[in-house]
């Protein structure tokens, strides 16, 4: 009776219970250890089904039920599950982390011949091999139990993380009683302060750290105090107190070491990217520092006309600010003239319209699909008239929500055996901007750019056409993972793509010319600053997995401020603690982790392949369909290099990032 143990496609949100996830997991751990003592005690011919096909399907019910419990450990969160999931933790992470320790199963996929495989069999068992031996297969047995000791700790030390900068982003909360002290601030953000505050029965204005709240402050408030607290409530979450993340983070950065240590690779950079494009973190490095010197001379230039425009010395919770000011003064550009024409609904309707067109796919709106929230919508995703995929839409923050946005996959399908193609299924989630009682969720032009960035990881999931799971939709490299994300956005900027869902939600027209004219003007308006914000992420990330070592007394948090000081012009607080906050970097074993480079790499390849779409037609359906053959429906059947190339016709140049953010081109 307990709904996890054989999870259906449609899942029971209505039925589990958090009382089910710990034994159905339990059960569901030793299931799949039986499959794999099976695997290990075959007695005849080692071959591809019997060994490596079987290996792939071996977890699948274990990972359809923890695919549910870490989505609702996301988006509903509760004391009841954190206590169920801490439980748990521990036994799920042993269990995976045992598999390439497991030294019968190492021998038995040594024992898979090559012979008779076809291409992707091939590069299956390439990869179970490498990942094998990366994951300490050939290790002696003391260093297989330190190794599978590691792997639980990192779980169970990053979890708490990620709930400590939940439980202090729910913990802040500025009230306003004088209105006054709102001028300036959009009436959408103003209505939404009020609905806030008398949500928690207070007759005031309430913001808190969820996007939608404080952005917004930041970008318009004309009163500096408030935009003061609400920056730095933001940048000291997890800093101190019950929720303090410092402790945290050394153990995660002292782990992770030391196995990377354990498994033969001189930094955790190196052991995460040996099976990624970059392939050594010196190369990941080397790659940022090349953007950043393109981007610096821009980026001093961009501060000093800020400053001057301002007339004054920067704070860094004034820039958001002032940059609004100076682009509505150069651009005749208020961001908040494109709201009214991002109704969600008409957003992601248009979205399905446009991707139909492109990628000859239909979506369809399933009304009474039971969901987990009611604001949730389920959707099924069809091409040539059978279903291949669907997905839950999750848009708006919640307390019980982290923050950020953010796909999943739920479940992984393909083509069948027996001919059959078994649907995918994923889940789309975001903060944006909820609706009012008098009005539909008007979105910002880069919520919109959220929402596009999110369904392309979801096509990119559902889309796929590789049989084996494990080389099937998103498990790629991470550095080319966002390439499907990020190409989505480029649709947001094109006159054809837009009026296929920037509609106005009164009259329905389509967004007048001039204010199109404004938008594209505007685009590369401070980009030099914006890249190098995502610039500084990257670098402090390797910085900390390449260059810490364990048993030198540092403090990390300034550490990591000296890092990113040299990527923002403004002296940095005292008690600024960005990087405690960092859940890419933290939340995960893993994750982003030495790998947050991989935004701006794979921003390379997504304007580059763009480009093609410029020259040929946005809405070119024959390019939209050989862009879905060739990368979408591939997965990691092939090398993501390979795959761009049979895109584009030739490897990447980052001419078209730099044409794109208004820098001057390299030849």
């Amino acid at each position: 009776m307990n709904p996890l143990l054989r999870v259906p496609f449609e899942i029971p949100f209505d039925q589990i219970e958090v009382a089910h996830i710990v034994p159905a997991v339990r059960e569901l751990i030793a299931e799949s250890q039986a499959n794999i003592t099976s695997i290990e005690d075959i007695a005849g011919a080692r071959t591809f089904a019997n060994t490596l096909s079987a290996l792939d399907e071996s977890t699948v019910n274990l990972e359809n039920a923890m695919a549910v419990v870490r989505h609702m450990e996301c988006v509903s969160n509760s004391p009841e599950l954190r206590e169920a999931v801490q439980t748990i933790d521990p036994e799920v992470s042993g269990f995976y982390a045992s598999i390439p320790l497991n030294a019968k199963l190492w021998s038995a996929i040594q024992g898979v011949s090559e012979d008779g495989l076809n291409r992707l069999e091939k590069r299956f068992l390439t990869k179970q091999v490498d990942s094998f031996r990366r994951h300490g297969a050939e290790l002696d047995p003391d260093l297989k139990a330190r190794l599978l000791a590691i792997d639980v700790d990192l779980q169970g030390l990053c979890t708490k993380f990620s709930q400590n900068v939940l439980d202090a982003t729910n913990a802040f909360e500025l009230i306003v009683e004088d209105e006054a002290r709102l001028a300036g601030l959009p009436e959408n953000a103003k209505a939404a302060a009020k609905a806030s505050a008398e949500a928690k029965g207070k007759a005031a204005y309430r913001f808190t750290l969820q996007a939608p709240s404080f952005v917004p402050v930041l970008t318009y408030l004309d009163d500096a105090p408030i935009r003061r607290q609400l920056w730095q409530g933001y940048n000291e979450r997890a800093t101190e107190g019950a929720y303090d993340n410092r402790d945290l983070m050394r153990q995660v950065l002292t782990l992770r070491r030391e196995k990377a240590l354990l498994l033969g690779y001189f930094t955790f950079a190196d052991f995460v990217l040996a099976d990624r494009m970059a392939q050594r973190g010196a190369i990941a490095r080397e790659f940022v520092y090349e953007l950043e010197k393109a981007t610096r001379d821009r980026f001093v230039e961009e501060h000093e006309a800020l400053e001057a425009f301002s007339g004054q010395n920067l704070e860094p919770w004034d820039v958001g600010y002032y940059a609004e000011k100076q682009r509505q003064a150069l651009y005749d550009f208020d961001e908040e003239a494109l709201r009214p024409y991002f109704s969600v609904d008409r957003v992601v309707a248009g979205m399905f319209e446009l991707c139909e067109k492109l990628f000859g796919i239909e979506v369809k709106h399933i009304p009474d699909a039971r969901v987990y929230e009611p604001s949730v919508r389920y959707n099924e995703i069809y091409s040539d008239g059978r279903m291949i995929g669907a997905f839950y839409a999750d848009w708006f923050p919640r307390e019980s929500k982290r923050g950020g946005a953010w796909m999943e996959a739920l479940r992984t399908g393909g083509p069948q055996a027996d001919g059959s193609f078994a649907p995918h299924l994923g889940v789309i989630c975001g903060n944006m901007t909820p609706p009012m009682p008098d009005q539909p969720a008007l979105l910002t032009h880069r919520e919109v750019e959220t929402i596009f960035h999110e369904f392309g990881h979801l096509l990119h999931h559902c889309l796929s056409e590789v049989p084996l799971r494990s080389l099937s939709g998103t498990s790629v490299p991470w550095d080319f993972v966002e390439l499907p994300s990020q190409i989505m956005e480029n649709w947001c900027w094109e006159r054809e793509s837009l009026d296929f869902f920037a509609r106005h939600h009164e009259t329905g027209e389509a967004i007048p010319e001039e204010l199109f004219q404004k938008m594209k003007r505007a685009r590369t308006y401070r980009a030099a600053s914006g890249q190098m914000r995502q610039l500084g992420f990257a670098t402090v990330d390797l910085v900390l997995h390449t260059e810490f070592v364990p048993n030198v007394e540092v403090d990390l948090v300034a550490l990591a401020n000296e890092v990113l000081q040299r990527f923002t012009p403004i002296t940095l607080p005292e008690k600024y603690g960005m990087i405690l906050g960092f859940t890419h970097l933290f939340s995960g074993p893993v994750g982003y982790a030495a790998g947050y480079y991989s935004y701006k790499w794979a921003e390379v390849l997504d304007a580059d392949a763009f480009s093609r779409f410029k020259e040929e037609g946005v809405l070119n359906e024959s390019v939209g369909r050989e862009y879905r053959d060739k990368i979408l429906a591939k997965g990691n059947s092939e090398e993501p290099r390979d795959l761009f190339r049979s895109f584009m016709g030739r490897d990447a140049t980052q001419n078209a990032l730099l044409e794109r953010i208004g820098l001057v081109v390299w030849l």
